[in-house]
């Protein structure tokens, strides 16, 4: 199931967020409350808990958050280690967000980069 819904997705390598935040996406940590706390924020981040991801992200929700306004947007979504991120991003799509990604390998990943 992983390894479908990551084939649809045209993924995001860490060496390549802080490009990906510079070109407008709008990158969201959906990690829980307890992994951000103990390993640090996602700078640049909004956070979305991921039982609320998709009404808080669906530009025509009425539930959704302030960048969440234009359906066409570049949205990758950060999970600890880039597996919970692959399967919200294909559930963003399937609400109408086509650009819907996630970060390969998660946090994890990016933080092993990062000074």
């Amino acid at each position: 199931m992983l390894a479908e819904a990551a084939g649809g997705l045209d993924r995001v390598l860490p060496a390549e967020l802080a490009g990906e935040a510079a070109a407008g996406a709008l990158v969201v940590d959906i990690r829980p409350r307890d992994d951000r706390e103990s390993e640090g924020p996602m700078p640049g981040a909004v956070v979305v808990d991921r039982n609320v991801l998709e009404w808080r992200l669906d530009p025509t929700s009425p539930d959704r958050i302030p960048e969440a306004d234009d359906p066409d947007r570049r949205v990758v979504l950060v999970c600890n280690a880039g597996y919970a991120s692959v399967l919200a991003a294909e559930s963003l799509r399937r609400v109408g967000l086509r650009r819907a990604t996630d970060l390969v390998g998660g946090y994890r990943a990016w933080r092993a980069l990062t000074p």
